[in-house]
């Protein structure tokens, strides 16, 4: 069990899609209990198996209080009409963009165990499966800003300390 290292922008593993997780050994055991330790801290509302350098569909959440993760998630609903909304990533530090996100999701998937799970919401549980799952598919917010709040949010990338 371990905190792990976030991987920033630029880093090849955050725009390829993850993998399929085919079988629930040790290795996807550590796998978890790394991502569940590593969203634990403070600000952190999910934690994709990608920003911590392994292309495998597995993601840890903690919101409002609620700590735990999901494997093979796949988002099967986001209802309602979208809308702007402020959002972050640990993989892009200390930038907040506004992000078109629909407020309601739900995503199914799988638990150590193989049983099927669902995880759903609104607010800030919606932004997250959908942020989540965005990254399990190689997509960063950042892709999901109009190309004038891009051209911004990249300016702001390349004059960060980070990049």
């Amino acid at each position: 069990m371990a905190v792990r290292a976030i991987r920033f922008f630029g880093d090849p593993v955050l725009k390829s899609p993850a993998a399929r997780i085919e079988t629930i050994d040790d290795g996807v055991r550590s796998l978890v209990r790394d991502l569940l330790d590593t969203v634990e801290l403070p600000g952190r509302a999910g934690v994709a198996a990608p920003q911590i350098g392994v292309g495998l569909r597995a993601f840890s959440y903690n919101v409002d209080g609620v700590i735990g993760y999901i494997l093979n998630p796949e988002l099967v609903e986001v209802s309602g009409d979208p809308a702007l909304i402020g959002e972050g990533c640990l993989s892009v530090p200390n930038l907040w963009h506004d992000t078109l996100r629909h407020p309601y999701a739900r995503a199914v998937g799988i638990d150590l165990d193989g049983n099927e799970i669902t995880l759903e919401g609104e607010g800030l549980m919606a932004q997250a499966l959908q942020h989540e799952c965005d990254h399990l598919d190689g997509i960063l917010y950042l892709d999901r800003l109009s190309p004038a709040e891009r051209r911004v949010a990249m300016r702001e990338v390349r004059e960060s300390s980070w990049f």
